[in-house]
């Protein structure tokens, strides 16, 4: 597991409301749109720097993820190290896990302190999921043109919105990147930061992956990813929300989740598997 609903974003700022309402107050200046050129990069050294934060490990954290879908709920309490992430069921449905369940929750853990071989193949299958997630990342300023939506006034300060569609000019080096042809959708970044705040695509159009053989994403598609500074300047995406629909090879798959990311501490760097096993079986 790693660690990345819609808002409806003011289009005029609380200040410039404010101001509007009194006469002999003054007029903020009227910004300027941003040229292409400008649009595409600020996006780019904003991507830029979110590829350089998934790259750097050395900012391991502990927190919950709440996992939705159609058939179930859950809370996970997770702790990065060096072998990979370690997680701890806390409770299915909204409750608290049953003694039985309890039970089966400890017994995988004493398992997995036992046979270290259990956590090298979920650390490989994680390092493959980041493996494709950073292609992605890396395509993301070539694949798309995307063009000032001006600015826009959230929780956090004032962002820069911008709308995103496919660069016809894109060629997608492999199946990770084929579905960014179809996508087309929204952006916001933090001026102040320059780190993206929440990123918002749309499949306009069916993909075929392999021509069809391999599989299918289906036309309708969504995906959302909100990004939050966590503290001490640490930026984690802390909601994605997916609603997919498609075919993988013969079989008809629907992906429909949402996940939320909260309470986020630090550990230690370097944190060995099993000492991350005692901290979560300690709890808080």
């Amino acid at each position: 597991m790693q660690a990345e609903s819609p808002v409806v974003c003011r289009l005029i700022s609380l200040i410039f409301l404010l101001c509007g309402a009194f006469p002999c107050a003054a007029q903020p200046a009227v910004r300027t749109p941003l040229s292409p050129a400008q649009a595409q990069a600020l996006v780019s050294r904003a991507l830029a720097n979110e590829l350089k934060s998934a790259q750097d490990a050395s900012h391991p954290m502990r927190y919950v993820l709440d996992k939705t879908t159609p058939r179930l709920t859950t809370a996970k309490e997770i702790v990065e190290t060096k072998d990979g992430d370690v997680a701890r069921l806390l409770s299915i449905g909204g409750q608290p896990l049953s003694a039985a369940d309890a039970q089966r929750e400890q017994a995988r853990l004493d398992a997995l302190l036992r046979d270290p071989r259990q956590q090298r193949h979920r650390k490989q299958n994680e390092d493959a999921d980041a493996t494709r997630a950073l292609n992605v990342l890396k395509s993301l300023p070539i694949a798309f043109l995307y063009h000032d939506a001006g600015p826009a006034d959230e929780a956090g300060g004032i962002v820069e919105k911008f709308t995103f569609q496919p660069n016809p000019d894109f060629d997608p080096p492999d199946l990770e990147t084929q579905a960014l042809t179809a996508m087309s959708g929204e952006l916001w970044i933090d001026r102040a930061s320059e780190r993206v705040t929440r990123l918002e695509g749309h499949l306009q159009h069916d993909v075929d992956f392999g021509w069809g053989i391999l599989g299918r994403l289906s036309k309708g598609g969504w995906i959302v990813i909100e990004q939050a500074d966590v503290g001490a300047g640490e930026w984690r995406t802390v909601r994605l929300e997916m609603a997919m629909s498609g075919r993988v090879v013969l079989k008809t798959r629907v992906f429909d989740t949402t996940e939320v990311e909260s309470q986020f501490a630090p550990v230690a760097g370097g944190m060995d598997y099993r000492k991350a096993i005692q901290m979560l079986l300690a709890g808080p």
